[in-house]
């Protein structure tokens, strides 16, 4: 199956082109002038703009479905759903749950992988705990958090057959900092968050292989002058890479542009931290064991009012960092895209577009709206007329 894609400006080189696509058997197989092949289908952009597919690091559902719940059926659900909103790969964030819960997220998420899709693909699994600070629990029941347990970690690893790809832990937590190696050497990559550690111990966290911060600024110790504590840990470093929350709640707007004018434009990872209420009205939900009441879009635990996750998507978040920051459309995409892939691991195939990776598109209108979405070159999404 060849696809000719043409009529557009691609995002490659962190700048818009003027340039054809061709697509065979869902890679992106040339660039530039392809007009001569002999195709099975052409897509006329009418001048629109073509960016990677979004990548959502951290999201814990969407469209009534939750991920730490979720059957075959729902994960791909939320797929769907996903690919309206421009994410074509995402991992499902299993927030802290009993082993019996989690162990069966993950068997969903293999069940998942036998469907026929026609979504966003679901590349892998985010573990947000169970190794996390009570201090800083957020939306975490406190009553599930663990100590470091790697028998219990390796075991989901191998039920998940290498494919929990992240994992948040507090570096306070007694003894996690020194088994960072060992989590790295089981393929997860690791983010530190949930956090109220010291700078020093944060320092150390990331010293020993931490390459990501869960939710930067949020149920996290902040910046104080005396004390750099974690927060002040992340910033500065020059490898660590900040997932940031662009629902206007989570961080102020002036928040957004001091982390982003920090961490600069290749360290910043916009993630949207959902739950199930994304794409719905207010209403009464779920986010793992909890009971959460969303009103006027903000999604708060109904015991304590304390805030649990987002009703963001990846398509307003990217309106939001252009609204936010007055960048370019060219300076941003990288948050939503490549920033995502290198942490996780998978830049080789997702995260740009480049002869040999996966024909994962977004198209984007003037107003920088999803209008179309490509997995693997499949078109998974167009917008209504």
């Amino acid at each position: 199956m060849k696809t000719l894609i043409k009529n557009v400006s691609v995002y490659h080189n962190h700048r818009f082109e003027p340039l054809e696509l061709l697509l065979e058997n869902g890679k992106i197989s040339r660039m530039g002038d392809c007009q001569g092949e002999a195709c099975d289908e052409v897509i006329d952009g009418e001048g629109k703009r073509v960016a990677p597919g979004f990548f959502d690091i951290h999201t814990h559902g969407a469209v009534g479905v939750d991920v730490n719940g979720a059957d075959a059926e729902g994960f791909e659900k939320i797929c769907r759903f996903f690919a309206s909103q421009g994410t074509t790969s995402w991992l499902c964030s299993v927030l802290t749950d009993t082993e019996e819960h989690t162990m069966h997220a993950i068997r969903m998420y293999k069940e998942w992988k036998k469907l026929k899709h026609r979504g966003a693909e679901l590349v892998g699994i985010h573990l947000e705990g169970p190794f996390l600070c009570p201090a800083y629990k957020g939306a975490m029941p406190e009553h599930l958090l663990k100590k470091p347990d790697m028998k219990l970690l390796k075991a989901y690893q191998e039920e998940a057959e290498g494919e929990v790809r992240y994992i948040t832990v507090s570096p306070e937590v007694e003894g996690i900092v020194d088994f960072i190696p060992y989590i790295k050497s089981l393929g997860i990559q690791v983010a530190i968050g949930h956090s109220g550690a010291g700078y020093e111990t944060a320092r150390k966290a990331i010293r020993n292989g931490a390459l990501g911060a869960t939710h930067t600024g949020n149920a996290m110790k902040l910046l104080h002058q005396h004390f750099p504590a974690i927060w002040g840990a992340v910033l500065e470093d020059d490898d660590v890479y900040c997932e940031i929350i662009c629902d206007g709640r989570h961080l102020h707007p002036g928040t957004v542009r001091f982390i982003i004018k920090i961490k600069g434009l290749n360290r910043v990872v916009a993630v949207t931290d959902s739950i199930m209420a994304a794409g719905l009205p207010d209403g009464s939900y779920k986010l793992g064991v909890n009971d959460v009441v969303v009103v006027d879009g903000d999604a708060k635990l109904a015991s304590d009012g304390t805030r649990a996750g987002s009703t963001l998507t990846t398509g307003m978040a990217l309106k939001n960092l252009l609204k936010f920051t007055g960048r370019s459309l060219a300076e941003l995409i990288p948050m939503l895209t490549e920033n995502p892939a290198r942490l996780i691991g998978v830049y080789d195939r997702v995260g740009s577009i480049e002869p040999g990776k996966d024909a994962d598109l977004v198209f984007l209108d003037e107003d920088c709206q999803v209008v179309r979405t490509l997995v693997k070159g499949k078109v998974c999404y167009t917008k209504d007329r």
